[in-house]
């Protein structure tokens, strides 16, 4: 196990964090991105976090689908902005 594995951990912490905030500045200023859009973008984030945590822990299999994820949350995400 990476002694480093705990890194995307901690930021995967702060993305949650962040993702809260944002939805909770969309709720009570009525502005700002739509909190579905919030999400689908952090998502992609989020699972490519995922995927270093896999590469570090060396967990391949683990890692193809954080990679994929990702891949789809990022497509969700282009969908719900091309106008």
């Amino acid at each position: 196990m990476s002694e480093f594995a705990f890194l995307p951990e901690a930021i995967l912490a702060l993305v949650a964090l962040e993702c809260a905030a944002l939805i909770y500045w969309r709720l009570k200023r009525g502005r700002g991105p739509a909190p579905l859009d919030i999400v689908a973008n952090l998502a992609a984030g989020a699972c490519l976090l995922l995927a270093v945590r896999a590469a570090l822990l060396g967990d391949a299999a683990m890692l193809l689908v954080f990679l994929a994820a990702s891949g789809l949350a990022h497509v969700f995400d282009l969908m719900r902005r091309w106008k």
